[in-house]
Formats: structure tokens, C-alpha cells, sequence
């Protein structure tokens, strides 16, 4: 298992925030454990970091660090065992013809319009509806790794932004907003199968998917893409059931 004093990162330090309200789970506190200076975070650094359950939101590098909940899992696929359900070939058929296009990491008021449209509509209330144009760059377009944002067109009309971190050995799905607002579109389905794709070509074995959680709607779609690996007690194992993950390990430490 490798542990933080391993890693090449003995000039960083860690802390923990103050508690603030849980984005997922109602009437929980969590917290959360950061990796500092960000300026010294560079691809080989996060991609240890990514192995040991850290993710990233603009140059902020963290990993949850709850008091008494373990609910937020690491996961990952392992791209060469990876078979697409019937839904999911429903989906690579449905959006065969997005054309994809890779873009320098840089603002793009098209982008932007699209970003808010899809706040507005997926996640309203939530306080990213009204991000600014500040506020979007520095969640999606500040990073010191490498990352790759590509965007989706359908007959020349944007139909989805995707943003992804390359690592020494995988693909991190940072960021994917679309066009809500196509009936019957599975575009973030699509994305994610566009991702695994990348990975085989890349001959890179995992794909990254940040955190699951088995009592959140917002997370449940990540366990539809099996094999699934999760990060549990420092260990990545396979997930062999999509319940019952978070109800033992949150009573971890108690």
C-alpha cells in the first residue's frame, strides 16, 4: 500500500478544513483533507495523489476527511475488462456522430453559455448556476497538470464540453456539462464511454471517476460502469456490489 511519506511530495503538507455542509449526502458536515503548495502539484505528483483517493478542483488538490462518514469512495474502471451494457451501446449508437475536438485550456464564452444553461437546468439552487465568468475559470480552467478539454459538436452546434487529466497511468474525468435540453440524449453516458475509449488508445489502464457514493442519486450512475474498482481502507479492490459500502464504512470510526 503506499502510504504519503512514499511519494515524492515531502515538500507538501496537509490540512483539514473547518466543516461545511455536504453537497450530497442532507444534514451532513464534511471535510476535507488538502494537499498545499499547488504550485508544486504537477502531473507525477497528482497522479500519487489520484492512487491515494486525492482529486482535484481547479489548482485545489483534496480528498475527503470526514469526522465520522467514509461514504465518499474513490473509484476507478480498469479500461481492458470494461464491457458496455445494453443501455450504454444504446448510448455509443445514439451519439455515434459527435465529433470531438480537442481545444487549448482557455475561456470560451460558448463554453461559458453552455456551462450555465446546464447548471440552470441540472443542478439549480446549487449555487453553480450563478457562477461568474472568474468563478468558472477557476474551477475549470486553472490546473498545473496536463489536461485536455474537449468539446463535442453535432453539425457544427456544441453540444458538450468535457475537461480530463492525464496521470501516469490512467485518464481523470474532471468536469463534463452538455446540452440538457436534447430529448433522449445520454450524453454523459456517452462521455464516459468516450473517455474509456481514449484510455485504450492511450494503452493506459484506468479511468478515474472521482467519488461514489451508494446513497447519493447524484453519484449512482458510476456503478453502472462495471468492472468497478473502489479505494477502501487504502486498498483498490473490486466493487462487487452497488449498496452496503457506505453504511459499513461509516461506522468506521465510530
Amino acid at each position: 500500500m503506499t502510504k504519503l511519506n512514499d511519494l515524492p511530495l515531502t515538500v507538501l503538507q496537509f490540512y483539514a478544513t473547518a466543516p461545511y455542509p455536504c453537497s450530497y449526502l442532507p444534514n451532513r458536515a464534511a471535510r476535507s483533507q488538502v494537499a498545499t503548495p499547488s504550485h508544486l502539484i504537477d502531473t507525477r505528483v497528482y497522479s500519487e495523489l489520484v492512487r491515494l483517493g486525492f482529486r482535484r478542483s481547479g489548482a485545489f488538490t483534496y480528498r475527503p476527511y470526514c469526522d465520522r462518514c467514509r461514504e465518499c469512495v474513490p473509484v476507478r474502471v480498469p479500461v481492458a475488462e470494461f464491457k458496455p451494457n445494453r443501455n450504454q451501446r444504446r448510448a455509443l449508437r445514439r451519439h455515434g456522430n459527435l465529433e470531438a475536438g480537442n481545444r487549448e485550456l482557455r475561456f470560451d464564452p460558448e463554453h461559458y453559455s453552455l456551462y450555465l444553461s446546464y447548471q440552470r437546468t441540472r443542478h439549480a439552487g446549487g449555487g453553480m448556476d450563478q457562477d461568474s465568468r472568474e468563478q468558472y475559470q477557476h474551477f475549470l480552467l486553472h490546473s498545473n497538470i496536463s489536461t485536455r478539454l474537449i468539446e463535442f459538436r453535432e453539425e457544427g452546434r456544441l453540444r458538450m464540453v468535457s475537461l480530463v487529466d492525464e496521470l501516469e497511468e490512467g485518464l481523470s474525468s474532471v468536469y463534463t456539462f452538455y446540452d440538457s435540453g436534447v430529448v433522449g440524449a445520454s450524453y454523459g453516458t456517452y462521455n464516459i464511454l468516450w473517455q474509456i475509449e481514449r484510455c485504450r488508445e492511450l494503452d493506459v489502464p484506468y479511468l478515474y471517476l472521482g467519488y461514489w457514493i451508494a446513497g447519493s442519486p447524484k453519484m449512482s450512475y458510476k456503478s453502472n460502469f462495471r468492472p468497478l474498482e473502489t479505494l477502501i481502507d487504502g486498498q483498490w479492490g473490486r466493487l462487487e456490489s452497488a449498496s452496503g459500502i457506505g453504511c459499513r464504512a461509516l461506522t468506521d470510526d465510530l
